[in-house]
């Protein structure tokens, strides 16, 4: 047991060696919407294995507020009694936390119910633009208004019980917003039609189908009959108003999002071996080993079951010398949560590697364009900002740094694990952000010491700290 000064002050040592099994949160993505669709269900759902983080919270706590009972017998295992869609105003405002997934998801819902709700958010959501999820739930027939500036948070929005399905081509590709539209449908008259050029991670699409909605999905190809050639170009999903989910259990396997930065940790280092178990393995999220493969990585990818449309099972990876590679295009979307982590095995990598197409990163929990490049650039690493990405030049060893979070879990996790390949102390102010997707992120670290030949010391306050140990 650890006592009260050891809970807070967590100091230890770690290599970048690694040699170890580990299992992973529940994925946030799946979480999120596993109590989405058991609260618009028509009676009791179990949900198994679900992500106690901020975020997930925050969703759960709105369905209550709509009227939804929600009890967890258990860590981990919420019972939720669906109300078949049909919720009560609540009373005050909704408060999404720092949850883009709630608040955008929550409007879809919102849009189609008989009365007025507002959606708030912390001071990070608030600054984040609305406009993406506004547009097409206003052709709905949805009258909803972002009262903060450039079309930011909170969002104010009078229910309508008579939307009008659309089809609507997404401008960006965006789950969030494939999803917000998909489930105002579910409450529209007629037909409702979301079009990508671009493939976004499809868990919406894969619940509906587990919790028995009835909908369409086709595929367009260009140069279909050439191999060589051919290439999707648009991926439409359809489904008719006036469906209610049946109610069903479900379990959410672990995150592959948060096993992205053991992964890298493992992949970067000569030597190391690394299991993740019990893992999401959905090919619209697996974009990160396909990445670490073409860097040289040596990755094995097992797919043991599908846990309620979703395949899961484990991931081998062995460590190597990594080289630098190109992102962009259609992959950036499989890979938008990762590309912190990735940015940190890139600085890791021999040669430079360009990330393009991700502008997207400049809205999300902070401007993580700029977050990696400064905290990257603090380390001694060079790298070349651009409107939509960066240029990473690899190889240079890493140099301790005192570095902000900005608030951002993503950007904590990754330069934790960027401070163990540092020389010098490494250090990660205002971590408590990490509790939005990964709780549990020092208590895996702790783990993985275990099987880790002793060469670095971490250390967790309300900061991460890596140093060189002193032998």
């Amino acid at each position: 047991m650890f006592s009260k000064e050891e809970k807070n002050t967590l100091t230890s040592r770690l290599a970048p060696i690694i040699d170890t099994e580990i299992e992973v949160p529940p994925d946030k993505s799946i979480s999120h919407r596993a109590v989405l669709m058991a609260s618009l269900s028509n009676g009791p759902c179990v949900i198994r294995n679900f992500l106690e983080g901020e975020d997930c919270k925050s969703t759960a706590q709105a369905m209550r507020q709509l009227g939804v009972h929600i009890e967890s017998p258990e860590p981990g295992t919420l019972v939720v009694e669906g109300t078949a869609g049909r919720f009560t105003k609540p009373f005050g405002d909704i408060d999404c936390g720092n949850s883009g997934t709630t608040m955008r998801l929550m409007a879809g819902i919102l849009a189609a119910q008989p009365f007025s709700s507002t959606l708030i958010g912390d001071p990070s959501l608030s600054k984040r633009p609305m406009k993406r999820v506004i547009d097409p739930l206003r052709l709905m027939g949805a009258e909803i208004s972002a009262e903060g500036e450039k079309s930011c948070p909170p969002l104010r929005i009078e229910g309508s019980p008579s939307l009008k399905g659309v089809t609507y081509k997404l401008p960006v590709a965006s789950a969030q917003v494939k999803s917000a539209v998909l489930l105002a449908g579910l409450f529209a008259e007629g037909e409702t039609t979301v079009i990508e050029t671009v493939k976004s991670r499809d868990h919406t699409e894969r619940m509906l189908d587990y919790f028995l909605i009835k909908s369409r999905r086709e595929e367009v190809w260009e140069h279909k009959d050439s191999p060589k050639n051919r290439r999707l170009s648009e991926i439409s999903t359809s489904l008719n108003g006036g469906q209610i989910p049946e109610s069903m259990d479900f379990t959410v396997p672990g995150d592959i999002s948060s096993a992205a930065f053991w992964m890298v940790a493992a992949a970067a280092q000569p030597g190391s071996r690394l299991l993740v178990t019990d893992v999401g393995l959905n090919a619209t999220r697996t974009g990160i080993i396909d990445v670490l493969i073409r860097m040289g990585a040596r990755i094995r990818e097992i797919i043991e079951t599908s846990m309620n449309g979703e395949p899961a099972g484990n991931i081998d990876v062995k460590g190597t010398t990594l080289q630098g590679t190109e992102i962009h295009g259609s992959e950036i979307p499989n890979v938008i949560d990762e590309i912190p982590i990735i940015s940190v095995a890139a600085a890791l990598a021999k040669g430079t590697t360009v990330i393009r197409d991700a502008a997207e990163l400049r809205v999300k929990e902070t401007d993580r364009i700029a977050a990696v490049a400064s905290n990257l650039r603090a380390m001694g690493v060079t790298v070349e900002e651009f409107p939509d990405g960066m240029k990473i030049l690899g190889g240079t060893p890493l140099k301790g740094a005192r570095l902000p979070s900005f608030g951002d879990h993503r950007i904590a996790m990754a330069f934790a694990i960027a401070g163990l390949f540092a020389s010098g102390e490494t250090v990660i102010e205002d971590t408590a952000c990490v509790n939005t997707s990964y709780p549990g992120f020092a208590e895996t670290l702790e783990r993985i010491k275990k099987g880790v030949r002793i060469k670095h010391r971490t250390k967790m306050l309300s900061q991460f700290k890596t140093q060189p140990a002193t032998l």
